[in-house]
């Protein structure tokens, strides 16, 4: 300890002697008053003002060590005061495990707790919010007392969020820009087709079944000199989200109708999204060279979804083509143009960026990469970048043949490289000053999004709550004539098989699930599984739990989480490596791997039908009917035999069979004998007659029938309809 602190604490001792030795007689002819220590620091005794020096050095003294003493004062009050034995320190919004923590307990303690309250544990996580009147109804339950923490004031966040800039019509500042035209239409109705005869290329044959699988976007140069940007979205039903995608950032629409085929559903869906995005159409009838093409009736056809030809008075232009063999194609091109002129497209191509992510996807090399169109600004290397919940300072810009450039302006279509992760496709991009200001807006956003769920979290839960305290009101209704010791041993024996179960344990073991882990090549594919697994509506027959979700190829983590969880993983348009593959087959793991939509929406079917237990049924092999009854001894019990004959089937003695009286099965099971004349038989055929009884002693009527039938397991098929 110092060494001068020692020699204040002597002085302070020595002191408090003499003033001891004060008290008791007159000092200087004034008698000593001491005051209460309990009423002023140590230091603060007055001494009367008449004291000599000699004795003024002992309030010196005492006085010296004032400042010392209250300092040790104002620690001992500045010091939190200690919770009790048996005392817990509570807040709001506190967490099943955050609770437990706080009173020392393990979790399976606070479940155990919730078995006698209203609380449904089932709908209770260690994560859980628990309602304050819940947890100090814990802490009591447990024998416990509470004392409520300090509220801390929250302050309110500010918002951070990147929006986008005033719009500004000033003609100085608009330049002119390519229009961006989406081709929509139904499945195989020709669209990528009619997009490689535009461009002079292949792309239709690449396609795995023909089929456009996500949107893809291409610059057309045409002959007179004009760019156009067109979007070639996919025409199943499964992509719908990618077709409103595709409109919400076009100008012009071109619905590609086939003529022998006319108006189908993504036809009619195809116009309504464009309805909606209050977008122009020009009709493109293909296929026009095809012999039982009927481009007249595809216009009639138009006319009742409010699509009026040009011809019957309306304003959208029709153009007669065939994208296979190029006929037509400048006729609609040229009318792609006079349209854009007619909308006099213009936009800003100085100041901050914006634009919208079109397609979303993973590359080994590239990390992830987004397909975007420019909207505003002049997007160039070294960028910074945000969309959704995450950002990119751009490290390279290609355009849709894989060639670097070095920057896009409005209306091009460009692949952005240097995202810390993959974006959502559809979402909005917008150029911020700095990585830190990137990060600002990001972390602004995920808290906005937490917040959001824990809202959502929270009401979900108070339902199931609110549901299930009505239950237990009525409970408890019910042992309302019980002591509260009978009660308890009640509850106790109701669920003490929950005891000891955590939330996830308390499934049933045998309970029929299908954990499934999806991944795609394009964000855009995995939307459109998840869509399409949004519409399983069968939980009563097989559970559907999606476990992961992601894009790129499949990995050994995509394996192990396969392995823990019992699932199956299903690729879109990705790869699995022999490594992967061998490390599957290893494990046990179903790879199913497709590169058509409804392909793997039937292999997904087949899955399900195979988790269905089987269903036994019923095959009737033979009819007969009683037409007589009498009884034979043997030993000394008397077995009743019925007098039967065949009228439809055959009788075998080794299949099943059943009694009916009056429309009612009153027996199933096997024959004991089965008699032709005096001889056993095994088999009686359609007319003969013959006697039998039963391995029950049961009586016979006359008129009852006799089916003989066969059991056979019938694999079940599941009643979900995905739509296509």
């Amino acid at each position: 300890m110092n060494r001068g602190l020692l020699l204040r604490f002597e002085n302070l001792r020595g002191a408090c002697q003499q003033l001891r030795a004060l008290s008791s007689r007159k000092v200087c002819g004034t008698q000593w008053k001491p005051v209460q220590l309990s009423a002023h620091p140590v230091g603060s005794l007055r001494l009367h003002p008449q004291l000599c020096p000699k004795h003024r050095l002992v309030s010196a003294a005492v006085a010296q060590c004032r400042h010392l003493a209250t300092k040790e004062e104002t620690k001992k009050k500045r010091k939190k005061s200690p919770l009790t034995r048996g005392q817990v320190e509570i807040r709001q919004k506190m967490t099943v495990e955050e609770l437990a923590q706080a009173m020392g307990k393990d979790i399976d303690h606070i479940y155990e707790v919730l078995l006698y309250t209203d609380i449904n544990i089932d709908s209770v996580e260690p994560h859980s919010i628990l309602h304050e009147d819940h947890i100090k109804m814990i802490v009591q339950k447990s024998g416990m007392k509470y004392k409520s923490a300090k509220l801390k004031e929250e302050k309110e966040r500010k918002n951070t969020d990147a929006v986008k800039r005033q719009v500004v019509n000033h003609p100085a500042v608009l330049t002119p820009r390519p229009p961006v035209v989406t081709i929509l239409g139904h499945v195989d109705h020709g669209k990528t087709t009619l997009l490689d005869s535009l461009r002079k290329t292949q792309v239709a044959s690449m396609e795995a079944g023909g089929i456009t699988q996500h949107i893809g976007a291409f610059i057309v140069h045409m002959p007179s000199g004009e760019r156009i940007t067109f979007l070639d979205t996919p025409g199943h039903a499964a992509f719908s989200a990618m077709r409103a995608r595709g409109t919400n950032v076009t100008d012009i629409v071109i619905l590609v109708v086939a003529a022998e085929d006319g108006v189908m559903q993504q036809t009619i869906e195809s116009i309504q999204h464009a309805k909606n995005a209050g977008v122009p159409l020009i009709l493109a009838i293909n296929k026009c060279d095809k012999p039982e093409a009927d481009p007249e009736r595809v216009k009639k056809e138009l006319l009742a979804h409010d699509v009026v030809c040009e011809e019957f008075g309306g304003d959208v232009q029709a153009v007669n083509i065939s994208a296979l063999k190029g006929e037509n194609l400048m006729v609609l091109a040229e009318a792609t143009v006079a349209l854009a002129e007619m909308l006099e497209l213009k936009a800003d191509a100085t100041g901050l960026v914006e634009g919208t992510i079109i397609e979303s996807r993973k590359d080994k090399g590239k990390g992830p990469l987004t397909t975007a169109i420019i909207q505003r600004g002049t997007l160039r290397k070294g960028c910074v970048l945000v969309a959704g919940k995450t950002w990119a300072k751009v490290r390279f810009l290609f355009d849709e043949n894989g060639k670097a450039v070095d920057a896009a302006s409005p209306g091009i279509p460009v692949e952005i490289m240097g995202w810390k992760e993959s974006p959502s496709a559809g979402d909005e991009i917008l150029e911020v000053e700095s990585e830190q200001r990137a990060q600002e807006v990001v972390a602004w956003r995920t808290y906005v999004e937490q917040q959001e769920k824990v809202k959502k979290d929270l009401e979900v839960i108070e339902a199931k709550q609110k549901e299930h305290r009505s239950e237990y009101e009525k409970n408890q209704q019910k042992l309302a004539h019980l002591t509260w010791r009978q009660r308890k041993a009640v509850l106790y024996k109701a669920n003490k098989h929950l005891m000891f179960s955590r939330p996830k344990e308390r499934t049933e073991m045998d309970e029929n699930t299908l954990s499934l882990i999806v991944k795609g090549d394009v964000d855009g594919s995995v939307e459109a599984i998840l869509n399409i697994l949004d519409s399983y509506d069968c939980e009563d027959e097989c559970k559907l739990d999606i476990v992961y979700f992601g894009m790129g190829d499949i990995s050994e983590n995509d394996i192990n989480l396969a392995e823990a969880f019992n699932g199956v993983i299903f690729g879109f348009s990705v790869k699995a490596n022999e490594s992967i593959k061998k490390l599957a087959e290893k494990k046990g793991i179903k790879l199913k791997l497709h590169n058509i939509i409804y392909k793997l929406i039937e292999d997904l079917k087949d899955e399900l039908n195979s988790r269905l237990p089987p269903v036994v049924v019923e095959t009737t092999i033979g009819q007969a009917s009683v037409l007589d009854t009498f009884s034979v001894t043997v030993g000394k019990n008397k077995i009743p035999v019925a007098g039967c004959r065949v009228h439809k089937g055959l009788l075998d003695r080794k299949m099943k069979f059943k009694l009916i009286r009056n429309r009612d099965v009153i027996w199933k099971g096997c024959l004991s004998s089965l008699k032709h004349h005096k001889d056993d038989v095994q088999v009686i055929k359609t007319g003969m007659d013959c006697g039998l009884s039963l391995d029950k002693n049961l009586e016979f009527s006359i008129g009852d029938e006799i089916i003989c039938y066969e059991e056979k397991e019938v694999q079940q098929t599941t009643s979900w309809d995905p739509g296509f």
